[in-house]
C-alpha cells in the first residue's frame, strides 16, 4: 500500500491521514473496475411519473411485532435472558404444579376434619368394596356352565317358593 502511494505521489504530504488514504484506495478499486457501478434507472425517468416506493415488510409493520421486538430490546438491555422454555410451556407447568398443591391441600384437610370413627368407617367401606370386587372377579372367572346352574338354582328357589 505504501508502495503504490509512493509511486503515485513521489513526496508524500506529511499530513496524510488513514481516512484519506482509504478513500483513495476505494477510487483506485472504482478506477480499475472500469468504474462500473449500478445505478437505479429511475433518475432517467420522466419526472411527471410517479417514482417506485421501497415496499414495507407487513410483518414488521404490524402492531404486534414491534411490540414484541421491543420487549427483547429492553430485556436485552436488562440483562435478563431468554428462558429456555416457550412462555406456553412455563405457564402450563405453573398451572399444574399449583393444582397439585391445591390437591394436596385438600386431602390433608380433609384428613384432619375426619374424626377417628369416620375414619375407621371409611376404611371398613373400602374392605367391604374390594371384597365385592374380588368376588365379581371370581364369578367372571368361572366357567360359564358353573354360572347357568347357579341361574338354574336361583330360578328353582323362586319357583319353589311360589308354590308354597
Amino acid at each position: 500500500m505504501g508502495k503504490e502511494l509512493a509511486e503515485r505521489n513521489p513526496r508524500p504530504c506529511p499530513s496524510v491521514t488513514f481516512t484519506s488514504l482509504y478513500s483513495e484506495m476505494q477510487r483506485d478499486r472504482t478506477e480499475r473496475a472500469g468504474g462500473v457501478t449500478a445505478h437505479p434507472d429511475y433518475k432517467d425517468w420522466n419526472t411527471e411519473l410517479i417514482k417506485p416506493k421501497k415496499l414495507t415488510n407487513p410483518v414488521k409493520a404490524s402492531r404486534s411485532h414491534q411490540e414484541l421486538h421491543r420487549e427483547l430490546l429492553m430485556n436485552h438491555r436488562r440483562g435478563l435472558g431468554v428462558d429456555s422454555k416457550p412462555e406456553l410451556q412455563r405457564v402450563l407447568e405453573h398451572r399444574r404444579r399449583n393444582q397439585l398443591l391445591r390437591l394436596k391441600k385438600e386431602e390433608e384437610e380433609a384428613k384432619k376434619l375426619k374424626s377417628p370413627f369416620e375414619q375407621e368407617l371409611l376404611k371398613r367401606q373400602q374392605r367391604l368394596d374390594e371384597m365385592e370386587k374380588e368376588a365379581q372377579r371370581e364369578e367372571d372367572q368361572a366357567p360359564e356352565f358353573i354360572k347357568v346352574k347357579e341361574n338354574l338354582r336361583h330360578i328353582a328357589t323362586i319357583a319353589g317358593e311360589e308354590q308354597v
